[in-house]
């Protein structure tokens, strides 16, 4: 089966969990699916440390984003320098993808809409229309909303309108 890739994808490193996660990850999002999974051959292997025959690559798609996932050794770790953000219009929404994403991850790195899932990913769980908020003219309405949003660790959709709204 032939695929045409989009110009821009992520690609990430996991340790040996590369299926295990894309399945994770499709397996919450609507419109999700895995797209392929590669192979290690024989060439290569003292390279990366995998055996011949287990999972190199699983190309999956959240919600339409192209994303492939990588295993290698475990030489690199994943940091909050890169999150992934889900954009939510309804604090139910928000609700799910929190306790979703968060399953099984690091309960210290949840701060401001942020957190670390299980295979260490940082996503932003955030209302969709913050960008609108943070762009707002009226800087004190920024100051109270950010305010807000800092003293929450999964964002209040209805307390960070309050916070708006003054």
């Amino acid at each position: 089966m032939s695929t045409i890739s989009p110009r821009i994808a992520p690609c990430l490193w996991f340790a040996g969990q590369a299926e295990e996660a894309a399945r994770y990850y499709t397996g919450i999002f609507p419109n999700s699916r895995i797209v392929s999974i590669s192979h290690y051959p024989e060439y290569g292997q003292e390279v990366h440390g995998q055996a011949p025959g287990t999972v190199l690559t699983a190309v999956f798609e959240l919600d339409g984003q192209s994303f492939t996932a990588l295993n290698g050794p475990p030489l690199f770790q994943f940091t909050e320098a890169l999150s992934l953000q889900v954009f939510c219009d309804t604090q139910q929404e928000i609700d799910f993808y929190w306790n979703r994403l968060g399953e099984g991850g690091d309960e210290a790195a949840r701060q401001c809409g942020w957190l670390k899932d299980r295979y260490g990913v940082s996503w932003q769980i955030v209302p969709r229309v913050m960008e609108q908020w943070m762009t707002d003219p009226d800087k004190s309405r920024i100051n109270r909303i950010f305010a807000a949003m800092m003293a929450m660790k999964k964002l209040d959709l209805a307390e960070l309108q309050r916070a708006y709204n003054g």
